[in-house]
This record gives structure tokens, C-alpha cells and sequence, in this order.
């Protein structure tokens, strides 16, 4: 490259045409221009690359991997632009040349003068500087959580055993048990595992045998329990309270175990106008167990919070799906800790343990897999689609990346399945309206939720009652914007309520369900709570019912940061369930449409699973093929 080509004027050009055709954000090129400020000798093919790497945080990477070998392709589908000619290298391999000697970065040992430089170069991967340093954090804190600390095998077998009386009769292993077992060796565990395979019932009773041995000992654990989203909190605040109830335990037990499930923003404590938290290494967390669940939704930022703020000796349970979508902000921890969980690779000492407490017996998932391997539960058997089985069957034909499986999946006939072509967005409308075989349509929930109501406390029951019904039938789209996105279909579904009478011309009417975007800390609401605008004898209010199950009514007026979500994306959609859940595709493929995203659509049917297609039918196959990629390099730091 000459020197010449590096004039200020042309790489500022080049990153004004790569905002204009939509592949880098206003930000990204505010971060150029800080960092052109900070070291004006700065060649600008570092400065492009520093707002490349800026630009992966939107897409959910975490660095710039130099190899990737896809990696210009995701940068510039439609190939390089011209304005790039001259300032950087023709080949990716030399694009950290720039990189050596720029005193805009460092390399990960910190031992030059670069040592606080903005970016961090490992030789393969370019980060911003504070997620390379979350990143190590985030390893460097679970690796200090891995040391075996595990109770005597004759203690903890007897109490493993009668939580687990009834062994499998297939001879597989009870990865309940197991998961449970593994949790008391060890300051963290994961158990990872699709819907239905008994997440909320392991962790029921691995509070039980954690309790339980705790109190032998004249102690009582604190326990806090979370989830990243209120919606995610509410249901399983119900469903562990359901379960806790059951549980076979001594009384004294049973009564140490909690039962209501906060979002991890309330967990840390949340400061209004700032991205920081109440609790943090100075001022940790009140509690000796913390369990969380949804993992897959949790980004870098907030599980750097997380484990930041968690005393050392406190043990840390994580629950979630792997093959779920990863987080909406930058980076998929759960995937990336849990990617060998299906080969389980299990050290002899982890073998014989899970012999001894639980006598399962693993050695088919034998291997030498690192600490954290050995501290990973993955529950195999599947409860919920026991009764829907083309859900479960689909779900498994998805995450294999089968395409031809999945059609004969929809062609087998599966009563709980069916596969539509649409041709007008409109008639999504009309179907989720009017419903059909597999549950009543909106139409008459929005209708009964125009009655008056005079008392409180029934208004309360009501509004829990209609924002059950709501959970009835669930329209998805993986996209936002577009004539398939959720946008559009919301605006659709409103219009035909207004054609009908049922919705007025102002955006506030009984019936409107709204998610929150944002969180409000002032009404105590989160980013993905639900709520549905109903009557009260106060007025029109929106009803809102928190985790431990109680009624708030705000004002209309006070929700300034509220989608209405007759339609919601995917991503939206965790931590959630419905009956009925259809899923728009559109009529071409998009990058959005990937085999994680297929499946947590199809994962969140409880009952029945309806795939409408505007286009044709390789829009499924190549979604089904397309794996979700995130560049980070936490799996290499752990393994």
C-alpha cells in the first residue's frame, strides 16, 4: 500500500459509504473519529478496522475474527466496496499488519507501553477494549468457580436418591439426578436442555437437596432466583411455586426454599440513567445460591454484571437452552459454555462421582473435556411434547440442520402441525382473529376485554384471567421492519379491529396488548413484560402482573416505550409460551432466518405449531441450514 492512499479525507469517505449502504452506524464512525483524535498517527486502515469491529457489537460480535473464513462475505454480502481500494489490504490474513504498530492497540499480554490502548488485538481476533476485558473477566471468574468442593458421596446419595425415587426404565441415565448431583460439588454448574425436558423441575429439587444439606449442617442458604426477562420471571415464579409445594422434602425444608423469581436487573439493583448496578465485587449480592433462568438470553455485559456481583462461596446455577437465540446484545455466552454439552465429555473422577451419588452410569459420554465439561448437565428426555409429538419431532429435525427432515416432519401429518402458504400478509390477521381448530381467536378476548368492571380486587382477577387467555395463541415473525415484519402485522391486526368496531381511532383501547421496550425503573417494569389494556374503575388503565402474581394499572399515559405485540419477533418470544404459535416466513430469504431461530419459534407451542410461508419453500430450507455464528473468544479461554 502506498502511503499516499492514507489520507484523511479517504477513509473518512470510505466509512460515510459503508454507513450509506446501511453496513456501519453513525456510532461506529464516531468511534473512528474519537480514536483518529486520541492518535492522529494513526494509520486509517486501523481506524477502519477499529469501526468494523465497533460495527460486529450490533450484529452480537463481540471482536473482529481476522480468521473467519466468511468473514468479508458477513462484513460486505455484496462484495467490497470500491471505497475501500488502497486502505486496506487485499487479503484478510493481512489486515493485523496495520494492527502491529499502531499505538491504537495493544495485544492481550500487557506488559508494553500499549498497555491501556483502546483496542486489544489477541492475533487473531480485534476488540474494543472493555469487552476483551469483560470476556476475560467472565473466564477468569468461572474458571475460580470450578473447584470441586463436593459433600462426602454417602452423604449426598441417600438424599439424591429419594429425591429421584423413581429411576428411568430405559436404562438411559437420570440427567435430572445427575444435574443435581454435579450442583453440589461445585461453586457453578450448567444444565442446559430443550423445553419440556424438565429445567424447572430439576431445579426444584436441586434446591431441595441444597437446602436440605445445608440445614443438616445448621445452616440456611440465602437463595435468590432470576431470569433476565419479567415476562421469563413471572412464569417461573408460577411454575416453581406450583412444583416447590409437591416437593417431598422436610417441611422446615421446603419453607427455606423461595419461590418468586426476580429479573436480574432487580437482582443486581438497578440505577436509574446508568448502566452500572447496585451490587458489584464492593457491595456483592446478599446470597449463597443464586439460580438463573433463560441463560441463552443473557449477553457479556450483563453476565460480566452478574458474576462480578456474586460473593466467591456463593454457588451459581445456570439454566437455559443452547440451541435457543443467543442474547439481542452482543454475545451468546450460554452457547459458547455449553457447545460440548451433547458429547458431555466426562473425566473418570466425574464418572465415578456420578456413580457413587447418583449411580447413573456415563461412561458413554466419557471424554477429557475441562473443568467446565465436568460441571455440565445436558436433560435429554423430552415431557412437554410426550402429547405433541411433531413439535418435539420438528424441534429435532431444526437443530439437526435437516431441511429434507423437517419437510417430512410438516408431511408426516401431525395434528399439532400444519404448513400454509400465504399470499396477503392480511389474512394472518384474519386467522389470528377469528382462530380455529387450536383455540379462540383475539376477536373475543379484545371483546370481553371492553366490559366494565366496578370492583378492585375483580378487576385484579380479571386482568389475570385475560392475560392468561392472551398466552392462548402467539403470531411471530423473525423480523421487525419489512411487509412480513411485526410492524407491519400489528399495524394489519389493528386495522381490521377498527373496520370491526372493536378498536378506536386513538392508539389506547381495552384489549391493546403492549410490551415494554425499556426498562421504566420508576413503575417497576422491564424490557419484555406484557401488559393488556383493560377497564377499571379508575379509567383505562394498562394491567401489568408482576412475578409473585399481583396486578399493577398504569396510566396509558405514563407508557412512553411500549410496542403493541398482537404480533412480536422471535427474540421477543423467550422465556415465554403459548398454545398456538404461528410463524410468518417471508417471501425471501434474510439473514435474520436461521436454523436457532426456526426452533425457538417452534419451541415456544405448547399445543400446536402453524408455519405460514410467503415465499418458497427453500426460505425454511436455508434458514434451517444457516447456523448462528458469533465471533468471542470465551469457549478458547475455558476449554
Amino acid at each position: 500500500m502506498q502511503a499516499d492512499l492514507f489520507t484523511a479525507p479517504a477513509w473518512r469517505d470510505a466509512l460515510a459509504a459503508l454507513r450509506d449502504q446501511g453496513l456501519l452506524r453513525d456510532l461506529d464512525l464516531a468511534v473512528a473519529e474519537f480514536l483518529h483524535r486520541q492518535a492522529p498517527e494513526a494509520e486509517p486502515a486501523a481506524l477502519l478496522l477499529a469501526a468494523l469491529t465497533s460495527g460486529q457489537l450490533a450484529a452480537g460480535h463481540l471482536c473482529l475474527d481476522l480468521h473467519e473464513p466468511e468473514l468479508e462475505a458477513r462484513l460486505w454480502p455484496q462484495g467490497r466496496p470500491p471505497e475501500l481500494a488502497g486502505l486496506l489490504p487485499d487479503a484478510v490474513t493481512d489486515w493485523a499488519l496495520p494492527l502491529d504498530a499502531s499505538p491504537l492497540v495493544s495485544g492481550a499480554e500487557q506488559d508494553t507501553e500499549r498497555a491501556c490502548a483502546p483496542l486489544v488485538f489477541d492475533g487473531r481476533r480485534l476488540y474494543l477494549r472493555r469487552h476483551w476485558a469483560q470476556e476475560n473477566a467472565v473466564a477468569e471468574r468461572i474458571r475460580a468457580r470450578l473447584d470441586d468442593n463436593a459433600p462426602p458421596p454417602d452423604l449426598l446419595a441417600p438424599r439424591v436418591r429419594a429425591l429421584f425415587p423413581e429411576p428411568p426404565t430405559d436404562g438411559e441415565p437420570d440427567w435430572q439426578q445427575v444435574a443435581c448431583a454435579l450442583a453440589a460439588r461445585a461453586g457453578l454448574t450448567l444444565i442446559t436442555g430443550g423445553p419440556g425436558t424438565g429445567k424447572t423441575t430439576t431445579v426444584v429439587r436441586l434446591l431441595g437437596l441444597l437446602q436440605g444439606l445445608a440445614m443438616d449442617q445448621g445452616r440456611r442458604l440465602r437463595i435468590r432466583l432470576a431470569a433476565p426477562t419479567g415476562k421469563a420471571a413471572a412464569r417461573l415464579t408460577e411454575s416453581i411455586g406450583r412444583q416447590v409445594r409437591a416437593l417431598d422434602v422436610d417441611p422446615a425444608v421446603r419453607d427455606a426454599i423461595p419461590t418468586e423469581v426476580s429479573t436480574l436487573h432487580r437482582l443486581l439493583g438497578t440505577r436509574p440513567d446508568s448502566r452500572h448496578f447496585r451490587h458489584h465485587r464492593h457491595n456483592p449480592v446478599h446470597a449463597d445460591l443464586v439460580v438463573v433462568d433463560e441463560a441463552s438470553m443473557i449477553d457479556m455485559d450483563m453476565m460480566a454484571s452478574l458474576l462480578d456481583a456474586l460473593p466467591p462461596a456463593c454457588k451459581l446455577i445456570l439454566l437455559g437452552d443452547k440451541d435457543q437465540l443467543a442474547s439481542v446484545e452482543a454475545g451468546a455466552v450460554m452457547g459458547d459454555l455449553c457447545r460440548h454439552a451433547e458429547q458431555g465429555r466426562y473425566r473418570p473422577e466425574t464418572l465415578e462421582y456420578a456413580r457413587a451419588t447418583s449411580g447413573a452410569d456415563l461412561s458413554p459420554w466419557a471424554g477429557d473435556g475441562g473443568a467446565l465439561a465436568q460441571q455440565t448437565a445436558m436433560l435429554r428426555r423430552n415431557w412437554r411434547f410426550q402429547d405433541a409429538a411433531g413439535i418435539g419431532d420438528l424441534a429435532t429435525a431444526i437443530n439437526a440442520g435437516d431441511a429434507p427432515a423437517v419437510k417430512r416432519v410438516f408431511d408426516h401429518g401431525h395434528a399439532t402441525l400444519e404448513r400454509r402458504h400465504g399470499d396477503d400478509p392480511g389474512e394472518l390477521a384474519t386467522l389470528l382473529l377469528h382462530g380455529g381448530a387450536h383455540g379462540e381467536g383475539l376477536r373475543a378476548l379484545v371483546t370481553d376485554a371492553a366490559d366494565p368492571v366496578a370492583d378492585p380486587e375483580a378487576a385484579d382477577q380479571r386482568a389475570r384471567d385475560l392475560l392468561a387467555r392472551l398466552t392462548g395463541q402467539q403470531l411471530l415473525s423473525g423480523l421487525r421492519g419489512g411487509p412480513f415484519g411485526v410492524d407491519r402485522l400489528n399495524r394489519l391486526i389493528t386495522d381490521h379491529l377498527r373496520r370491526d368496531g372493536l378498536a378506536g381511532d386513538h392508539d389506547w383501547y381495552p384489549g391493546r396488548p403492549v410490551m415494554m421496550t425499556r426498562n421504566d425503573y420508576q413503575l417497576g417494569l422491564m424490557n419484555g413484560d406484557v401488559g393488556l389494556t383493560l377497564p377499571h374503575p379508575d379509567g383505562l388503565r394498562v394491567a401489568f402482573q408482576l412475578p409473585d402474581g399481583r396486578v399493577r394499572w398504569v396510566l396509558p399515559s405514563r407508557l412512553d416505550a411500549v410496542d403493541t405485540v398482537y404480533a412480536m419477533t422471535v427474540h421477543k418470544s423467550q422465556g415465554s409460551e403459548f398454545d398456538h404459535v404461528l410463524l410468518a416466513l417471508p417471501d425471501r430469504p434474510h439473514p435474520l432466518l436461521t436454523r436457532e431461530l426456526i426452533y425457538t419459534a417452534a419451541t415456544r407451542a405448547r399445543r400446536a405449531f402453524t408455519l405460514v410461508e410467503y415465499g418458497p419453500p427453500t426460505v425454511l430450507d436455508q434458514a434451517v441450514r444457516r447456523r448462528t455464528w458469533r465471533a468471542s473468544g470465551l469457549a478458547g479461554k475455558l476449554d
